[in-house]
This record gives structure tokens, C-alpha cells and sequence, in this order.
């Protein structure tokens, strides 16, 4: 930022002796790189703790739309503080809530170390009364008086049962609260998994738990595809109408994808505007899966923005492919990606040859 804003102070320098850009004309470059890297450090902070990083995506996503409109001295020097504040902020916010998670945590095993105590200080009290019987029945072979050992037999027997009856309650009872409070505990971290394992944007589950599917699928022994779709262009709608638009794009094509996708098919935001579909399913299959996916969240979106409703027309390019024997997820994933990008190069080429002869025209 210091650079920055040294940049902009800087009159306009021409070219080195060594062939060197001047620093004006560096401008521009180290912008978009600073823009580019805010965008990241938002989606780095929603992969770091979802819980809490959508509000750090759209604070520096909103710093990133201001200084792309506006560059200025002042400017910068706003962002650069927009950013420092920020960042501590979700530090912060990040830090309380894994403490609240680690104290949770705490707390089960402090539940359960209580649990264990109360088990064996029951035990010990009817280990002490079992005790207490079995002296008085050894003393029973000292006496001669029949209705002596007769009532002797009689009380003890009672006692036996009442100490083995209060061991059997006391038992259930601490069972039963046991059971209790693990079933509240085990539904608050269900809940918690759930809410890590989704990106807080789209609702959808997020990279690190696909990636987890892709390995469960690895090991298991039936034909599955993987595939990476991307958006478009995706970046011009983000620098011609916002982040705020950009983003309920994303959720508006994240139900689409929901909709058409079947219910063995598993879909995951890959991050960005990429979005990850496991088809469980062999190669054949999932092209005509991949065609209709296609045909259906391709085509005009309607998006709220900030003065009046637009749209928005969306095409997308789709990377496939199946599992080889033996290969690890990155390199099929690798696979995947390649194969979109090359999709992507020939679908910018063919637009490029369309608007020239457009213009030709």
C-alpha cells in the first residue's frame, strides 16, 4: 500500500535505460493485484472459519469495489486502514469462537470425568455394604440359637438386595444423564459440522468437505466423474455491477445447480465462481448428465441490484472426468480443471472470431 500510494504522489516517469516500466505505468498493474488479493483474502477467511468469514468477504469486498472505482491517495489510505480493521475484527471474532468450540469440547470431558467419579463413588459405597453383609453371614457360623442365625440370614439377605437395588438405580440414573447430555452435546457438534462443512454463500457444501467425498469415493470400488464448472466472465460482472450482485448471481446459479442435479449427484462450491459436481456414476452417464446440466443453468438471470432488477446472461465452462485405477484425487481433480480451461480458451476464441466478424459487418 505504501508503493501505492507512492505511485500516486509520483508524476509521470518515462521508461528506464534498462527497458523498465515507469512507476505510472506500473499503476494499474499493482492496482488489479491488490484488488485481486483482497478477493482472496475474503475467500481464504470463509475457508478458514465459514462461521464467520462471509462478513469479512463483502467488508473487503466492498473496499475492493470502492478502490476499483475510485483511485485516489485518500482512497488507498482508507483502504489500507478498511483492511487493517477488518482483518482484526475477524481475528478477533475468529479466536472467541474456536475458544467457545475448545471450551465445548472441554466441557464434554469434564462431563464425562464427573460421570466417572459419581460411578465409582457409587461403587465404593456398595462395595462397602457388600462387605458389611458378608462379615455378618461369616459371623452367622459362631452362633447356635437357630431363630438367631434364621434372622441373622433374613436381615442380611434384605440388606443385599437393598444395597444391589440402590446400585442398580443409582447406576440407571447416572446412565440415563449420561445418555442425555451426550445426545445434546453430540446434536451441537452435528450442527457445528454442518455449518464448517458449508460455504456460507451459496448454502452449498464447501471445497474442503468435497474434497473429503472425492477421497471416500476413491476408496470405495464404484465407477464416479468429477466435475469442475466454471462461470464465464464472471470477473466483469463483479467490476460492472458490484460484489453485492455478483454474489446473489452465485446463489441464484447455486440453486439452479441444485434443482437439476439428481440426488446422487453431489455438488460443492469449489470457490469463486467454480463450483464441483461428483457424479456417481460412469463416464457415458454423466456427459448426458453434464448436457443437461448445461442446457438448464446456461441462459438469463435476473439479479436484484442496487437501483433496479437486471439480467444477466450466464454461460459456463464445464471440465469432466472419470477415475482412473489407481489415481489420486489432485490428479484427477487436475484433470477435471484442464479439461475446463480448455473448454473455456476455445469458447473466448469463438467469441473473439464472432465479435470480429460483427464488426467486419
Amino acid at each position: 500500500m505504501i508503493s501505492i500510494k507512492r505511485y500516486l504522489e509520483e508524476p509521470e516517469t518515462e521508461p528506464g535505460e534498462d527497458g523498465e516500466a515507469g512507476a505510472q505505468s506500473l499503476l494499474p498493474v499493482a492496482i488489479a493485484a491488490y484488488c485481486s488479493s483482497l478477493v482472496e483474502m475474503g475467500n481464504c477467511g470463509q475457508d478458514a472459519c465459514p462461521a464467520l468469514g462471509e462478513d469479512l468477504k463483502q467488508g473487503l469486498g466492498k473496499l475492493e469495489e470502492k478502490l476499483s472505482v475510485k483511485l485516489s491517495c485518500e482512497t488507498v489510505k482508507e483502504t489500507e486502514n478498511g483492511v487493517r480493521k477488518h482483518l482484526q475484527g475477524w481475528g478477533r471474532s475468529a479466536a472467541r469462537h474456536y475458544q467457545q468450540q475448545t471450551s465445548e469440547v472441554k466441557e464434554i470431558l469434564l462431563m464425562m470425568a464427573r460421570t466417572a467419579e459419581s460411578v465409582g463413588e457409587r461403587d465404593l459405597r456398595c462395595a462397602a455394604q457388600i462387605t458389611e453383609v458378608t462379615t455378618r453371614l461369616k459371623s452367622i457360623a459362631n452362633l447356635e440359637d437357630l431363630s438367631a442365625i434364621r434372622e441373622s440370614i433374613k436381615q442380611s439377605a434384605t440388606d443385599l438386595k437393598g444395597s444391589i437395588d440402590r446400585m442398580t438405580s443409582e447406576g440407571k440414573a447416572v446412565i440415563d444423564k449420561l445418555r442425555k447430555e451426550v445426545t445434546t452435546y453430540q446434536t451441537r457438534l452435528e450442527e457445528a459440522e454442518e455449518i464448517a462443512s458449508r460455504d456460507a454463500l451459496t448454502g452449498l457444501h464447501n471445497r474442503l468437505w468435497a474434497e473429503g467425498q472425492i477421497e471416500q469415493s476413491i476408496h470405495g470400488r464404484a465407477p464416479f466423474c468429477v466435475s469442475i464448472i466454471d462461470i464465464d466472465e464472471f470477473k466483469r460482472v463483479n467490476d460492472e455491477h458490484g460484489h453485492l450482485v455478483g454474489d446473489e448471481l452465485l446463489k441464484k446459479f447455486a440453486a439452479k445447480m441444485r434443482s437439476v442435479c439428481r440426488s446422487t449427484d453431489t455438488i460443492g462450491r469449489w470457490g469463486g465462481d467454480e463450483f464441483m459436481l461428483l457424479l456417481h456414476c460412469g463416464i457415458v452417464d454423466a456427459r448426458a448428465q453434464i448436457d443437461r446440466l448445461r442446457e438448464w443453468v446456461c441462459g438469463s438471470y435476473t439479479v436484484q441490484g442496487s437501483a433496479a432488477p437486471r439480467k444477466l446472461h450466464v454461460k459456463v465452462s464445464i471440465g469432466l472426468a472419470e477415475r482412473l485405477p489407481g489415481e489420486t484425487m489432485k490428479a484427477l481433480v487436475d484433470r477435471a480443471d484442464a479439461e475446463m480451461y480448455r473448454e473455456k480458451a476455445v469458447s473466448r476464441k469463438s467469441n473473439h472470431h464472432h465479435a470480429q466478424s460483427t464488426a467486419a459487418a
